[in-house]
């Protein structure tokens, strides 16, 4: 530590040390819980398959669709720090609560659900409430020029996460399995270490807060956001008729609002317009926790080590360094220039190979299951042996032939090359992606920004339900459906990225912070507002 703020011969500062930390802890403690929830809901509650995958997607929804709130909160009203130190403790509150309601002899039945799902509620409002923050928060820790160091910051902060996920993961199913405590498995203790997680998380960044540079929030952003929007369209559809177009349709509020403002809601809604072929990508990638099991279900699991689901998170802290020390600077070498939104092209394209990938898995499981046949008599006892953990088996009874009954011969490594694909996909898609909705919203915005990237994962979810749920298809076809359909949205996307203008937000302020004023008079200058479009123009460059 130097007594600049910055770690000891780099320019990044000691302030995201607890941040990354904080990051780490909060992490273990969501997938820490989640990792055992589905038990939970199965074996202590018990509840049926139908109503425990129901409940815990709905939670997982709910995680994804609360931090807009928690954006809102923070650009508007307490700003990043305290938004997170106090949407942190109602997280450490649901986590305890949940925990409590894992203890048997606490109340009945009626008392345990209670707590769960009061638990569970406070937990999705601090999960979700902080995600946009966090991110953002330690964007905003870096100087103007440091863009280099912040965009490693975000692969740095990418890999804490999937550091915690791999641990927790790995160390919350023994802790249910392996200690036994009220007479059965230890969801107490399973729910308990995550919310101790989540309280060191809550100290580790308290314990920065004399580190951090923190940006103040300027007011209601969002409100007056709408409020802008409306105005301008509803300005534009009274007088559209008999006064001369405007080059875009905000400027229709420049009457009322400031031009400064209206640049800045046109740098978020050109992201925002960006985002809508983005939940194509969180649709592939979720249904690893969930297709891609149940596929892995019917392999051969012979020699298994590791759960197939822990498989991502590990490759993901072996490819962030990769990509960032090695294949970036190599296609640099090559004069290739490497923009933010051609990575996440190439993620999903990535992506949809290993759908590709997960179809030829599938059909060889399917076409290369053993048939064997069975039975010289009709009523003849069938002993089938010892069979293979994992392994799937057709049998087919027919008169006259015995033979004997193999495991499914397709060894659960089959899966390795999908699974390197798909975190091939998600470092160039969604670390970069990250940054890249940090980097071009305005310093009071980037919350916001933050929660509507996270929004696309909540949507991702429910395009997954629309075609697993509605379609009926066979599982190979599927697979096959959600690569094509990637694919077509890449293209989509890879067309409207090269129409997008790259801004810098900091120079755009520089530009209109003249233009701060509402504009009352009908005659306003146009000739200066000519004038600054043109300039913001030459600060931006294509893809």
């Amino acid at each position: 530590y130097s007594g600049d703020g910055k770690l000891c011969g780099t320019n990044y500062p000691t302030s995201i040390c607890f941040i990354v930390v904080n990051e780490f802890c909060e992490r273990f403690s969501y997938y820490g819980m989640k990792a055992v929830l589905t038990l939970y809901f199965l074996t202590y509650l018990k509840w049926d398959k139908d109503l425990s995958t129901a409940v815990y997607h709905a939670f997982s929804s709910l995680c994804y669709f609360t931090p807009i709130l928690g954006a809102v909160i923070a650009d508007s009203w307490l700003g990043k720090f305290k938004t997170i130190v106090y949407l942190s403790i109602i997280y450490v509150i649901g986590h305890v609560v949940k925990s409590v309601g894992a203890i048997p002899t606490v109340g009945n039945t009626d008392v345990h659900i209670a707590l769960s799902m009061i638990g569970l509620i406070l937990i999705a409002f601090g999960t979700g409430g902080i995600k946009p923050c966090v991110s953002a928060f330690g964007g905003d820790q870096f100087d103007e020029e440091n863009v280099k160091e912040r965009q490693k910051f975000f692969s740095i902060f990418y890999m804490s996460i999937n550091a915690g996920s791999l641990l927790s993961t790995l160390i919350t199913p023994i802790l249910r399995g392996d200690v036994q405590c009220f007479g059965g498995d230890c969801y107490a203790l399973a729910f308990g270490v995550p919310a101790a997680l989540m309280v060191v998380a809550l100290v580790v960044f308290i314990s920065g807060s004399g580190l951090y540079k923190r940006n103040p929030p300027e007011g209601n952003v969002l409100l007056e956001v709408c409020r802008c929007i409306g105005f301008a369209i509803k300005n534009r559809w009274r007088r559209s008729k008999y006064d001369p177009d405007r080059k875009h349709w905000l400027d229709w509020a420049e009457e009322k609002y400031s031009k400064c403002l209206i640049q800045e809601i046109k740098m978020v809604l050109r992201v925002l317009l960006l985002y809508i072929p983005l939940p194509m990508f969180w649709a592939l990638f979720d249904q690893q926790g969930s297709r891609w099991t149940i596929q892995a279900a019917r392999m051969n699991m012979a020699f298994v080590i590791l759960p197939p689901q822990m498989l991502n998170a590990l490759l993901i802290l072996v490819f962030v360094p990769i990509f960032d020390l090695i294949i970036y600077p190599l296609v640099g070498l090559c004069r290739i220039k490497i923009t933010p939104l051609r990575k996440m092209a190439m993620g999903m394209i990535f992506a949809a190979l290993a759908f590709g990938a997960a179809t030829l898995v599938e059909i060889n499981v399917v076409v290369r299951r053993n048939q064997h046949y069975l039975g010289s008599k009709p009523c003849s006892p069938l002993d089938l042996g010892l069979l293979d953990f994992g392994a799937s088996y057709t049998v087919i009874v027919v008169p006259h032939k015995m033979e004997d009954v193999k495991a499914n011969d397709i060894h659960i490594a089959f899966q390795i090359p999908q699974y390197a694909l798909m975190t091939a996909g998600e470092v160039m898609f969604s670390i970069t992606g990250l940054e890249f909705s940090y980097s071009q919203a305005p310093a009071n915005m980037k919350s916001v920004l933050q929660a509507g990237w996270l929004l696309t994962v909540a949507f991702g979810n429910v395009i997954v339900l629309i075609v697993a749920e509605g379609a009926g298809l066979e599982q190979w076809i599927e697979f096959l459906l959600f690569a094509c359909l990637l694919l077509g949205v890449c293209i989509i996307f890879s067309i409207m990225a090269h129409f997008y203008t790259y801004v810098d937000p900091d120079q755009m302020v520089k530009l209109y912070v003249g233009n701060s004023d509402k504009i009352d008079d009908d005659d306003a200058d146009e000739t200066g507002r000519k004038r600054n479009d043109m300039a913001l123009k030459e600060t931006s460059t294509k893809m």
